[in-house]
């Protein structure tokens, strides 16, 4: 891992054309502000409209700036992209962005601007609050089960977290879904790591539908769940306890 490289930003797309441009802006719009140094690592999950294209002539126009195009031949899911893009990434902080621009300016920069206050930087929304009744009342009930099976009490699970790049490199979760990210905070806090929550803004996506309401999606949340409920009963009855 290179010590000059402050911030590794996976941005994941799949059919993002329209979006995945308007992504980029937005990230090198805040980090030249701040002038930190960062790299851009983005996996294509095999899309079939014109994304790529959208993303070379992306990449012609921030030409300075160090992009890295990884193109699936088949889609391997949200979970599993974040890792490899994470064993990808150099540089000492690795954090989503997702391809569909949902997340504003002001979120990216609450997050980055908090690096060093603790191992993790979790967002959680509520500001200028634009999700509709049903997605909060579902995002509400995830974040309910994760911490009922966990025993933890984090405000969200999800979203654009900001991770030491090494903590995500040495551990991993078991779901190629979009529970991944809860799955992964619920390991590394069994392992102690520090947290610092942040109240964000989100926003609605871009152009096109979300990806997140499915049944191949529910049925890896339910899995997730199982495995983040597993780890807290083998912690039970397995690890040394502390005298």
């Amino acid at each position: 891992m290179s010590a000059a490289t402050i911030f590794s930003f996976f941005i994941p797309c799949l059919n993002e054309e329209g979006n995945i441009g308007r992504t980029i802006d937005t990230v090198v719009a805040v980090l030249r502000d701040r002038h930190d140094s960062f790299e851009i690592i983005v996996v294509d999950d095999a899309s079939t409209d014109k994304t790529i294209e959208e993303l070379e002539e992306t990449c012609k126009r921030f030409s300075e700036i160090d992009i890295k195009i990884v193109r699936n031949r088949f889609c391997r899911g949200l979970g599993r992209n974040y890792f490899i893009a994470a064993h990808r990434a150099r540089g000492e902080y690795f954090m989503l962005i997702n391809g569909d621009a949902a997340e504003p300016a002001e979120t990216i920069k609450a997050i980055v601007e908090r690096r060093g206050k603790a191992d993790a930087i979790v967002p959680y929304f509520g500001l200028k609050e634009t999700r509709t009744v049903p997605r909060r009342i579902l995002s509400g009930t995830f974040t309910f089960l994760v911490n009922l099976l966990s025993g933890n009490n984090l405000r969200y699970y999800n979203g654009p977290v900001l991770h030491r790049t090494q903590n995500v490199q040495d551990w991993f979760a078991e779901t190629a879904g979009f529970a991944y990210q809860a799955e992964l905070l619920c390991r590394l806090l069994d392992e102690g790591i520090s947290v610092h929550e942040v109240q964000v803004t989100n926003s609605d996506r871009g152009r096109g539908a979300s990806k997140a309401i499915s049944l191949v999606n529910l049925l890896s949340v339910a899995n997730s769940l199982t495995h983040i409920l597993l780890r807290r009963v083998s912690r039970f009855l397995f690890w040394p306890k502390q005298k």
